[in-house]
């Protein structure tokens, strides 16, 4: 960032992560160095369905009453929940500074809004997730079905603080564990992407190895 070098913090499934921290120390190296901050911006992509896919799977292994009330809640909480860290970063002296300076905030980006228990509404990691200044990468089928019967209610995410952290509490007192949760999803996350860079990276290697056609030599005659 420090470079004016737009990025992407992706595989964030934590609530508690903290990559928008690391974008105001860069942008106030860039502005000591006299660098133009309104010229790089930044996402934190912060997954969404897969976290319900993960703590579903818990909950359906506790088959308790408590349990199964909290099926499909625990994704747009946590969400809503990375959303109001964001938002103190930029209420903060610090980012006032660098806000005045030119910078762009780091935008949250909802990644993974695709259902992926047809039992849940098609939509509803778009409509329950809507506020502004983020961005949602919907898969087509989800921006299909949003395009097609989405029922925006406003702004579902600030002023949904408290009762996200509800949903997070009971999903601890019926023995879910958190940190076990999006360590998983993180672990996961990175090896199949690791396995997508080498896999890549091999496509490249034997399409390189390739031998070049020769230029025909024109004849001028």
């Amino acid at each position: 960032m420090a470079e004016r070098i737009s990025v992407n913090v992706t595989l964030i499934f934590s609530c508690s992560a903290t990559p928008p921290l690391w974008t105001p120390i860069s942008r106030a190296r860039a502005t000591a160095a006299g660098r133009d901050l309104s010229r790089s911006a930044s996402v934190a992509s912060f997954f969404v369905s897969r976290v319900d896919t993960e703590v579903d799977a818990r909950l359906d292994e506790l088959a308790t009453t408590a349990a199964s009330a909290l099926r499909g809640r625990a994704a747009v909480a946590n969400a809503v929940l990375a959303f109001a860290h964001h938002d103190e970063i930029l209420a903060s002296d610090r980012w006032a500074r660098l806000d005045a300076a030119g910078a762009r905030p780091q935008r949250p980006l909802w990644a993974s809004t695709g259902v992926k228990d047809p039992a849940y509404d098609d939509t509803r990691y778009v409509v329950d997730l809507v506020t502004a200044g983020v961005v949602n990468t919907m898969p087509k089928a989800t921006l299909d079905a949003v395009a097609d019967h989405g029922k925006l209610r406003g702004d579902t995410v600030r002023g949904c603080r408290e009762e996200a952290r509800k949903i997070l509490d009971a999903l601890t007192a019926v023995g879910i564990d958190y940190h076990r949760v999006v360590t998983t999803l993180e672990g996961q996350g990175a090896a199949k992407f690791t396995a997508s860079g080498a896999q890549l990276a091999t496509s490249l290697a034997e399409r390189l190895r390739i031998p070049q056609a020769q230029p025909e030599t024109p004849d001028f005659r």
